[in-house]
């Protein structure tokens, strides 16, 4: 019987804080209490933000705190075949399109349906659902956009994905304080047509993450809760793309003094300026309430 596999999988997009410590001490915990491995993923297909330095800050905080990780370490901007390949999969099956609607034609458009009385739908995160107006343009027509130069995003059309499914979809919740799972419907329409990737770049975070999970065999997903309405959406990339559904655990974030997420450019809460101000491995596991 092969062992669980938990992964973290931070950006080297900025410095390590509490927030990342939390999720990286609790993968550690449970692949441990599982008998399991833990891997180290680099997201980093940001190739704009993420930097050499960055990574190599994630190393050195992560091996301070005491985190042991399994090598190679996968870093996504080494795989962008991989995405792309997964990418012409859903092309073939005509479930994505090509989205030529830029922000401001996209707010322009929702402005004026809701100046005229229309209550517009917005995703989990609070955002305007995309119009989705590229749905109803022909092949043709697509052709030539594409042809004359137009930026667009490729979209998955969510309600065709869905009406191909043959059951409905759910996931498996752990609870990280007893292990104990309950099941969870999974609803991607709530997101309207997310990008799966962008003309210059191959891939998203929804597309490359169930990629990778797959491919490293990750058997338990243990990240913030900040992302747990998006696991809908990455059942059902799992579903359509053949690939196996790990179970997850979404955990409390840390917050910070106002009561908000922390962000990396928070600057006192960053593990490397809590190191040189004097503070220890174990107190960073109290602070974190571990």
């Amino acid at each position: 019987m092969s062992r669980p596999v938990f992964r973290f999988a931070p950006s080297p997009n900025g410095e390590l804080h509490l927030g990342h410590a939390y999720s990286a001490l609790l993968n550690q915990r449970m692949a441990r209490a599982a008998g399991g491995r833990l891997l180290l993923r680099i997201e980093d297909i940001d190739t704009a933000r993420c930097t050499p330095q960055f990574e190599e800050g994630i190393y050195r905080d992560l091996d301070w705190l005491g985190i042991a990780w399994e090598t190679p370490v996968r870093r996504q901007s080494e795989h962008f075949d991989d995405y792309a390949g997964l990418l012409r999969t859903l092309i073939a099956q005509e479930l994505v399109y090509p989205a030529f609607m830029s922000r401001g034609e996209a707010r322009a458009h929702i402005a004026e349906a809701e100046a005229g009385g229309r209550s517009w739908p917005r995703d989990p995160d609070g955002v305007p659902v995309y119009p989705g107006l590229d749905r109803r343009l022909g092949e043709r027509e697509r052709k030539r956009r594409i042809a004359d130069g137009q930026p667009f995003a490729w979209r998955l059309d969510t309600g065709l994905a869905l009406a191909g499914l043959s059951g409905p979809l759910a996931w498996d919740e752990l609870s990280g304080e007893t292990g104990l799972a309950r099941t969870v419907e999974a609803d991607p329409e709530a997101w309207g047509d997310v990008i799966l990737a962008r003309r210059e770049i191959a891939t998203s975070y929804h597309l490359s993450v169930v990629a990778d999970d797959a491919g490293q065999g990750v058997t338990h997903v243990v990240r913030g809760r900040d992302l747990y309405s998006a696991t809908a959406i990455h059942r059902l990339l799992q579903e359509l793309l053949g690939l196996p559904a790990p179970a997850y655990c979404h955990h409390r974030l840390i917050l910070g003094p106002d009561g908000r997420k922390l962000s990396k450019s928070l600057g006192d809460t960053g593990l490397a300026a809590l190191r040189a101000a004097g503070r220890t491995p174990q107190e960073i596991e109290e602070m974190v309430g571990l």
